[in-house]
């Protein structure tokens, strides 16, 4: 769905207060983001408050209660008629969701995160959290009932998918509701060697959690010859088992996040199926964090995933049906590019190109064309 601004939006949304709502910095990637997104955001309002919420399964059913109501105190703080909500929304963090259900009278965006549900686990409390089969036979069951929820609280409202394929997931789900794309943004990261100068290795990268295809790493390692290493980092994956040949890192940030790409040629996704009730369509954030770096990746088609290409610094492999099959083609597209000068210097390019084309001021740009028209919109209904 395309869409035009109708105003200039310094000029529309310079007296306007936004109130964000998300995951604080730590709790997942999307707090990764919400820092990042923030900062895009806040030269176009005149004031910009945040209120940051636990990530999945740290919150009791009185701390979403007590995070509720601090929220909509934080609201109803604004001049009347001038405060723009908007809200980051991930699989399993309820407080951010729970805090925007029944909010009236004032202008409400969200970012959904897997979309086409912004809260798939809708009742996560830390005690359900911890364990697994409850979780599951609580939300399995109850599908319908969270997206008749999240329905009725998204009607009316416009979200933002950060891939086209959510785009597309959002708009047949929850049909009362506007749904627009804006590419997954790319973080501002200082320049290191390209990626044909850098050492013959392959890295993971990311929060580890079920889908990411970290299961797959012991048999890549068998496959790829002894000269091509393998490193990862994210936090998480310092609990991995230890393999021979594989370097983990666990979290790193800043100058540790630099140098952990500087000594990469490529970013590794064997991505496959992460939620257990249906097919949930993400942005990558870590093939925006590769974009940020200039690195190439290669991935599993799974998914969105379908939608990164050469173009934006990304080499797509079709896995056979086989169980053994992703590791193999995987493997196979590592050897070959690792070892493919011309080949990696044009990726890392286009990387490093599209990098830019999802900066952080051009992702704050297109939230504020799309924020101004809604604006716009709603001072004529008025």
């Amino acid at each position: 769905m395309s869409h035009e601004p109708t105003g200039d939006p310094v000029r529309v949304l310079a007296d306007y207060r936004l109130v964000f709502i998300g995951p604080a910095l730590g709790q997942t990637s999307v707090g990764d983001y919400c820092e990042n997104f923030i900062q895009a955001v806040k030269p176009y309002f005149g004031d910009v408050v945040t209120y940051r919420t636990p990530g999945p399964g740290n919150a009791t059913l009185a701390d979403v209660r007590r995070h509720r109501k601090a929220f909509r105190d934080l609201v109803a703080e604004g001049p009347a008629g001038q405060t723009l909500v908007h809200a980051e929304l991930s699989t399993a963090a309820m407080a951010s969701f729970w805090s925007l259900a029944g909010l009236k009278d004032v202008l409400m965006t969200a970012t959904v995160h897997d979309p086409p549900q912004g809260l798939w686990y809708f009742a996560n409390t830390t005690f359900v959290h911890r364990h697994r089969l409850l979780r599951g036979g609580i939300h399995v069951p109850l599908v319908p009932l969270s997206r008749a929820i999240e329905a009725a609280v998204y009607r009316d409202r416009t979200l933002f998918a950060l891939t086209e394929a959510g785009r597309d997931a959002i708009e047949r789900t929850f049909p009362r509701s506007r749904a627009l794309y804006v590419p997954c943004m790319a973080f501002d990261r200082p320049a290191i060697r390209p990626a044909q100068d850098r050492p013959k290795a392959v890295g993971l990268f990311g929060y580890a959690y079920r889908g990411k295809g970290f299961e797959q790493i012991a048999r890549i390692r068998e496959l790829l010859p002894d000269d091509i290493a393998i490193r990862i980092a994210g936090r998480g994956t310092e609990e991995l088992p230890s393999i021979n040949g594989i370097e983990i890192l666990g979290g790193v940030d800043g100058p540790e996040e630099d140098a952990f790409f500087e000594s990469i040629r490529a970013i590794v996704m064997p991505y496959g199926r992460r939620h257990w009730a249906a097919d949930i369509f993400p942005a990558s954030g870590v093939g925006a964090s590769a974009q940020s770096y200039g690195t190439p990746v290669i991935s599993t088609g799974y998914g969105p995933l379908s939608e990164l290409d050469e173009a934006t610094g990304g080499v797509i492999v079709q896995s056979p049906d086989e169980s053994d099959g992703v590791a193999k083609v995987l493997a196979e597209e590592i050897i070959s590019l690792v070892n493919d000068r011309e080949r990696l210097t044009q990726l890392g390019l286009n990387a490093v190109r599209t990098g830019k084309e999802r900066s952080r001021a051009g992702t704050g740009k297109k939230f504020a064309e799309a924020w101004s028209q809604i604006v716009d919109q709603a001072t004529v209904r008025v």
